[in-house]
């Protein structure tokens, strides 16, 4: 690097030391990207679903676009698919609108007049609670209400400007455009939301002096705004990051409205699926009637699905199974236990550093003899044929030092190859011979006579917990 290059990249020099030192919050990026990409394309093979043809300009979209955009906290970006074609937020804007409502006035305010409750109703329903208040923001009526909070008095015009440039600084100024067509479209055919908006003003809900026609007009406006796949990513990990823009830096909304928003999102946020989904995935997310889903992995990152077909809930068909494949694959649910769930990769612990602590730690729990450590280890799916730079393993470790029942712990309840070879090409029963330890040399004879290496690697997962349950 000359100086020239070096004055370039000196400002960014923090960034630059975390991706050579792999201290990113996704260490290993490019494999986590790989798996990404692998769950991509098993939900593009999906063809259920319908597109959305009640709103005229949403039913041109072709049913085969599929895309997903990631960012992550620390700015790491993926993208597969169609993640550059314009798509509008319809439904997905809520959280975004609740959570400038409650950056602007606090969450006290905004709960006086929408509740916190899942309704249990259909999204579009002309229901109110025992209060007479919206169940929340993320219904319809919720959602009304909270369009009249933002700005008041202020006029459309201005208030549209504000909400844009909230969301332009959310998407770290990536593309946010509106759609003029789908608006007028939503105007057009927006008779049950003209019903909702007048049943809300005979009870009262709105802040005194609303225009709620006006309200209405702005609501549909802030449906057609457009995001693509990769700009809605960095708006969702904007709420992944506390509010910080992970692409700029710079605070968007406050910690009070991000908790808040994902609150709701994580109990309200997919229509009916809304518990199944929490249930399933554990994840704060919102979708919308165009195909998107805007998922946020609190603290890691921000998720942006879109794919036009919708199934009979109003869900992204293709969305849906790639948020629980993704979930089925890393330990992201809110309630995976992040040491100990041997089934999941947690990509957050998968770098360089990681696995040096992890061959430390089995390497020297074999050396002092330790087999409560390395049953811990085994329990927690660690690798137990780890090598280290000189290519010796556990078993080569505890053969020199003549432990015979971490010896027997390896072979019998973990099931490790007994005759690895290290870098000079010497096996545990070489090591146990030359410095004289006769009785791990006659268990390792004894098990190798019963080893046979091609069956070996199928029967490892399905006996390995029941040998680790006989010897707890």
């Amino acid at each position: 690097m000359n100086k020239d290059i070096f004055k370039c990249v000196q400002s960014n020099i923090v960034l630059l030391t975390q991706a050579f030192r792999k201290k990113f919050v996704i260490p290993d990026f490019q494999s986590f990207s790989s798996h990404i990409d692998e769950l991509y394309e098993s939900a593009k093979n999906l063809t259920e679903g319908q597109v959305a043809d009640y709103i005229p300009q949403l039913a041109k979209f072709s049913p085969d676009l599929w895309a997903v955009s990631l960012c992550t906290v620390d700015g790491q970006r993926h993208t597969v698919g169609d993640t550059k074609v314009p798509f509008c937020l319809q439904s997905c804007v809520k959280p975004l609108k609740y959570a400038i409502a409650v950056h602007d006035h606090g969450t006290e305010y905004v709960h006086r007049f929408i509740g916190k409750e899942p309704s249990g109703l259909r999204f579009n329903k002309l229901f109110l609670d025992e209060d007479d208040k919206p169940h929340n923001p993320m219904v319809n009526a919720g959602a009304i209400v909270c369009t009249s909070l933002i700005k008041q008095g202020a006029s459309n015009a201005e208030k549209f400007d504000y909400v844009m440039n909230f969301l332009n600084k959310m998407a770290g100024n990536e593309y946010v455009g509106f759609s003029n067509a789908t608006f007028q479209s939503e105007r057009e055919s927006g008779d049950r939301n003209f019903a909702i908006g007048y049943y809300l003003k005979e009870k009262k809900c709105f802040p005194e002096g609303t225009d709620m026609t006006s309200i209405l007009d702005f609501y549909f406006q802030l449906c057609s705004i457009e995001v693509t796949c990769e700009s809605a990513s960095v708006m969702a990990a904007t709420l992944a990051n506390g509010g910080f823009c992970p692409i700029t830096g710079e605070r968007v909304l406050s910690p009070e409205a991000v908790r808040d928003t994902l609150s709701l999102m994580h109990s309200c946020g997919m229509y009916d699926f809304s518990g199944q989904f929490a249930f399933h995935v554990g994840l704060p997310a919102k979708s919308g009637v165009a195909g998107g889903i805007l998922l946020v992995v609190p603290n890691v990152m921000g998720i942006m699905c879109w794919s036009p077909p919708l199934d009979k809930l109003g869900n992204s068909v293709r969305g849906i199974q790639f948020c629980t494949d993704l979930v089925s694959l890393f330990n992201f649910h809110n309630y995976d236990n992040l040491r100990h769930f041997a089934k999941k990769h947690d990509p957050r612990r998968e770098g360089g550093d990681q696995r040096v602590k992890s061959v430390i730690n089995l390497l020297f729990a074999a050396y002092t003899g330790d087999v409560s450590a390395l049953r811990r280890f085994a329990l927690s799916s660690m690798d137990m044929e780890q090598r280290d730079y000189d290519s010796r393993t556990a078993l080569h470790v505890a053969a020199a030092e003549g432990h015979a029942e971490v010896v027997r712990f390896l072979l019998e309840a973990c099931k490790v190859n007994p005759v690895p070879r290290d870098r000079w090409d010497n096996t545990p029963m070489e090591e146990a011979l030359h410095f004289g330890h006769h009785d791990v040399v006659t268990i390792l004879q004894d098990y190798q006579n019963k080893y046979n290496p091609q069956e070996a690697p199928k029967k490892v997962k399905e006996t390995t917990e029941n040998n680790l349950d006989g010897l707890l």
